[in-house]
């Protein structure tokens, strides 16, 4: 080959190479992990703070490298055809055929496949590596980008549907949290906290996790200085609503660390120590009432209904529970809100939320109701009684405890099961 010959397939290599380095880095700074970015930027890697700043204006940097990686394919297959050419005596069509299945397979093997396969094995390094040649070319190519970006917009409006797609960035994370656990970089209990702290956010209102009004914990505004003390002491609890006349009106709450204090001071009233109670309503999400309980600098909230009156109560400690599981202390009796019976049934609290029944047993909760107990009077459409039994498509129920005109314990068997010892139960 004469001289000419030799520099264009040097030519030609070096378009591969540069193919080679575009896939690479698409698939680097697609797959990089900001986190250890930003770890290794506050290590003192001035390389990881440019590659981040290069994925900040991600549009910017993809459009710069899809550009770069055209025209070097493209020039690579114009020179490999007058290469061709020049090889097999200007036969065009043959040149031109030979051209494109060579450069068609040495573009796939060492400008697509073989450089994104290693980029994605370390992605991070490669795209600290490449940052400052890629920092160079964004700033060539940005009447480009620009222009491709004006482009992209134009066409999103024109294609963009005029309903909403829905987002999945809850499930993509959830599958993150999946994959790091099945390859041993995460352990159960951390999983199981994340995904906690991902549902956390939007789903679950207030009323899920109160404790109901009757089974809240309260004293009066006239009770003296010794009966607060005694109900500190019979409770256990740190902190009590304080209410005027009944539960409705609740005006304060009475601190146990507050309430000792200035009794040894001398104090006689215990509406001169209760602080000023905050409320939230049934609906708020738990994400908004957990900021509250933070702006309030409180531990306690009073839940009411639509109408003002006292839903219930709900702590500081409930909330947590929704990201860590139950809290237990020296007062709390531990008690399991449910307990599988040797033929299928599950023997359950009446308070238990009715979406965790139904989620153990495959059923859509399509009902009105919070609780179990809610959900039996529900379907009975009445005041449930020891031994009522209640049905629905897809769950049986029978009531086995009760307490007065409140459902304490129920006895649910799947709808395919046979609803064995229901009479004995009865």
């Amino acid at each position: 080959m004469t001289p000419d010959l030799w520099i264009l397939v040097a030519i030609l290599f070096v378009c591969v190479a540069l193919s080679a380095f575009f896939s690479a880095s698409e698939t680097a700074f697609t797959s990089v992990n900001r986190v250890k970015l930003k770890t290794l930027m506050q290590n003192g890697s001035k390389r990881a703070k440019l590659a981040l700043t290069l994925t900040d204006d991600y549009d910017r940097l993809i459009t710069t490298i899809l550009i770069g990686n055209n025209i070097v394919n493209i020039a690579a297959s114009s020179l490999a055809t007058s290469l061709f050419l020049v090889l097999l005596n200007n036969q065009a069509n043959l040149a031109t055929t030979v051209s494109t299945v060579v450069m068609t397979v040495v573009i796939l093997i060492f400008g697509e496949v073989s450089p994104k396969a290693i980029a994605k094995e370390s992605p991070e390094s490669l795209a600290m590596t490449f940052s400052p040649v890629l920092r160079m070319l964004c700033t060539i190519f940005t009447p480009f980008a620009v222009l491709f970006t004006l482009l992209k917009k134009m066409l999103t409006k024109v294609i963009k549907t005029s309903e909403e797609e829905e987002s999945f960035i809850e499930e993509e994370l959830m599958t993150m949290v999946d994959e790091a656990q099945s390859e041993g970089d995460m352990d159960a209990h951390e999983g199981e906290l994340i995904r906690s702290a991902i549902e956390f956010n939007d789903d679950r209102d207030v009323i899920s996790i109160l404790t109901p009004r009757v089974d809240v914990t309260a004293i009066e505004d006239t009770a003296t200085m010794e009966e607060a003390a005694e109900l500190f002491r019979a409770s256990g609890y740190s902190r009590v609503p304080v209410y005027h006349e009944d539960m409705d009106h609740i005006v304060g709450i009475l601190n146990e660390k507050d309430f000792y204090l200035q009794k040894h001071h001398g104090c006689t009233d215990i509406t001169e120590i209760m602080k000023p109670p905050v409320y939230a309503p049934t609906t708020l999400k738990l994400s908004k009432l957990l900021k509250l309980i933070q702006a309030q600098k409180t531990h306690l909230i009073i839940v009411l209904d639509e109408f003002g009156g006292t839903e219930g109560i709900v702590t500081m400690e409930d909330v947590l529970e929704e990201l860590v599981g139950e809290i237990y202390d020296e007062h709390d009796d531990v008690e399991q809100d449910t307990v599988e019976m040797d033929d299928g049934s599950r023997l359950v609290d009446g308070s238990m939320q009715l979406s965790e029944l139904l989620d153990m047993f495959g059923v859509e909760d399509i009902y009105n109701a919070e609780t179990v107990g809610g959900f039996a009077a529900e379907v009975l459409g009445i005041i449930p009684f020891v031994g009522s039994v209640f049905e629905t498509d897809e769950i049986r129920g029978l009531v086995t405890q009760m307490d007065k005109r409140r459902v304490m314990q129920v006895r649910v068997w799947k709808k395919e099961a046979p609803m064995s010892g229901a009479s004995e139960d009865a």
